[in-house]
């Protein structure tokens, strides 16, 4: 019971909040999230401690982290469902350009969040913001939620030339990222120790999750195409779907050493990989991801109304914490507005997309706070320091970010107003 109530809890208030929001014209994962901070460790739950009722909500950050084999698979159904927009008869259309923006984008947001916060380093006292955290968080600032992205095209239905290329544009930032993040931690780890540069850790490591992580996927997304073949129900075919989804996040999850080298994989870039060779070689892979999309409604509310409950708002007890969080957040947002303005307009985008694909392109959740956790177990104080800020600006982001990729896919005519969906149904009230 103490496991089981809090999710249903959870769900209920996740439920409850997208009718309140939406009497708001936000969108639905703005009242997910809220409904996480309500059910959590601040609110609901310190009422059930209080009470010694358990069930109450979720009493601690260890209760809402038990359920975190739910939220790596919800990811995993997400980075699915993004595959399905590298279709090749897409690719051949924006391929180029999404593959440049993805990557000039996450690049100029690195170096501008790098360049204010170290300038900002001369200012504070060492303890609370150095070059090497400098360093780390410039690489954090590449990560794009996909999450909440995705959650909010298809809420809204949103169709056009801005949502045919930002989705393929967050799933290969998050590529970019990985290997961005990797390089900059291996000079941050450098400097912090005084050890020179390691090609290992620097070059090879990132690159070799990035190959590894496509490569599984390819091999998995072949193998469910051929499988898919053997059945003729929608029911199997949809279980068969789920089946192959969650064994690559549990494939993901594998890690070893190899001759020094630290062998992992990315769960999101092995499901995104997995749903691009299926929607490629599959017939009738639309139906299928139709299916799977409906399937997984419940599992992307319960995803996000326990990030919305790992929110924390302890680092508002110290000012300059806070003052690196809206730095950090003021130039990652100029990064990424600036970067993808340049990069579309010179791989000649439509106007609306130099204009608004920036702006859609702000939301940062779960794989920021993955890189911002290695920081926190290796790198000490100065770690801890990084997650924080990391925590405050998901917490602004999360909230905002939404609100305004609605705002920037109605701006440029994806969104029709007053014809609303909500995860994959049409919204008749």
């Amino acid at each position: 019971m103490e496991q089981l109530m809090p999710i249903g809890i959870a769900m209920t208030a996740g439920l409850l909040l997208s009718r309140l929001v939406k009497k708001l014209k936000l969108p639905a994962v703005t009242g997910y999230l809220i409904a996480g901070i309500l059910v959590g460790p601040y609110c609901l739950g310190a009422l059930g401690e209080w009470l010694n009722v358990n069930w109450l909500g979720f009493v601690s950050f260890e209760a809402v982290e038990g359920n975190s084999v739910l939220s790596k698979v919800a990811l995993g159904f997400i980075a699915f469902a993004i595959g399905d927009e590298f279709r090749i008869s897409s690719l051949k259309k924006i391929g180029k350009q999404a593959t440049v923006i993805g990557i000039v984008q996450a690049i100029i947001a690195t170096l501008v969040v790098d360049l204010a916060l170290i300038l900002l380093c001369q200012f504070l006292p060492e303890e609370v913001i150095n070059t090497p955290s400098a360093i780390v968080l410039g690489a954090v600032a590449t990560a794009t939620a996909p999450a909440a992205t995705l959650m909010v095209v298809r809420q809204y239905k949103a169709k056009g030339k801005l949502t045919d290329i930002l989705l393929p544009v967050v799933a290969i930032d998050d590529a970019v990222g990985l290997v961005v993040f990797a390089v900059s931690f291996g000079i941050a780890q450098s400097l912090n120790s005084g050890v020179a540069l390691s090609a290992i850790s620097v070059v090879v490591e990132p690159l070799l999750e990035v190959i590894l992580s496509l490569l599984l996927g390819f091999v998995l997304g072949v193998l469910f195409s051929l499988a898919e073949k053997y059945f003729k129900s929608n029911s199997k075919r949809l279980a068969l779907s789920i089946t192959f989804v969650i064994m690559a996040v549990a494939l993901s999850m594998f890690e070893t050493h190899i001759g020094g080298v630290h062998v992992k994989f990315s769960s999101l870039l092995v499901c995104m990989m997995l749903g691009t060779v299926f929607c490629n070689m599959c017939d009738f892979s639309e139906e299928i991801m139709g299916k799977t999309d409906r399937w997984t409604a419940p599992l992307f509310i319960l995803f996000f109304v326990l990030s919305g409950a790992e929110l924390k708002f302890d680092m508002f007890g110290n000012i300059l914490v806070v003052l690196v969080g809206v730095v950090y957040i003021l130039a990652r947002s100029a990064g990424k507005i600036l970067g993808a303005s340049i990069s579309a307009k010179a791989t000649k985008c439509d106007p609306n997309i130099v204009k608004y694909l920036g702006i859609t392109l702000l939301p940062q959740a779960g794989v920021a706070l993955g890189m911002s956790l290695i920081a926190a177990e290796i790198l000490g104080e100065a770690g801890a320091m990084i997650r924080n800020i990391t925590l405050f600006a998901v917490l602004i982001y999360e909230l905002v970010g939404p609100m305004l990729t609605k705002i920037a896919l109605t701006k440029s005519g994806d969104i029709i107003p007053r014809k609303v969906i909500n995860l994959g149904e049409e919204d008749d009230e």
